[in-house]
C-alpha cells in the first residue's frame, strides 16, 4: 500500500465592495512566506468538510464570520508550497463594504487591496486570485 504525503488545505478569496472591488489579504505571522501577503487560510481539519474549514480559517485568521463560500477550484502543482506537495482548494465569497477584518491566529496584519494593486503574493496565490477574477469576469 502506498503512502500519501499530499496535505489539502483551504484558502479564501473574499472581496468587499468600496467604489472598486478590494481583496482581504492577511500578512503571514509564520514560514514559509513570513511577512507576506496571502490568502486567508490554512490545513483542513481531518473529517473536516472543505467548505467549513474555508469558513473556519477565514474566522480564524480575520474574525470575519460568512455563512456560504463558493468554490472556485483546486491548486495542487507540486512545489507550490516548501512544505511539501499541498492541495488547495480555493473559495470566493463577497461581503458588505463595512466590514472590518482583524488579524487573529496565524495572521499578523489584515489589509484590504484594491484588486487593481495587489502587493506580492505568497505560495501561488496570484495564480487563484489572476483565475478568480476572470471566473467571476471582476
Amino acid at each position: 500500500m502506498r503512502t500519501s504525503k499530499i496535505f489539502v488545505t483551504v484558502d479564501a478569496f473574499i472581496l468587499r465592495k468600496s467604489g472598486d472591488f478590494e481583496l482581504l489579504l492577511i500578512k503571514r505571522k509564520n514560514e514559509p512566506f513570513k511577512d507576506c501577503w496571502a490568502l486567508p487560510g490554512g490545513f483542513v481539519d481531518e473529517n473536516e468538510d472543505l467548505k467549513t474549514a474555508a469558513i473556519r480559517e477565514l474566522e480564524e485568521e480575520t474574525q470575519i464570520k460568512v455563512a456560504d463560500l463558493e468554490q472556485i477550484g483546486a491548486f495542487g502543482k507540486p512545489f507550490r508550497d516548501p512544505r511539501g506537495h499541498m492541495v488547495s482548494v480555493a473559495y470566493f465569497g463577497i461581503v458588505p463594504e463595512n466590514t472590518v477584518a482583524v488579524a487573529a491566529d496565524d495572521a499578523k496584519e489584515t489589509g484590504w487591496f484594491s484588486v487593481k494593486d495587489l502587493p506580492k503574493l505568497a505560495f501561488d496565490h496570484l495564480d487563484i486570485v489572476t483565475l478568480t477574477l476572470q471566473k467571476f469576469q471582476l
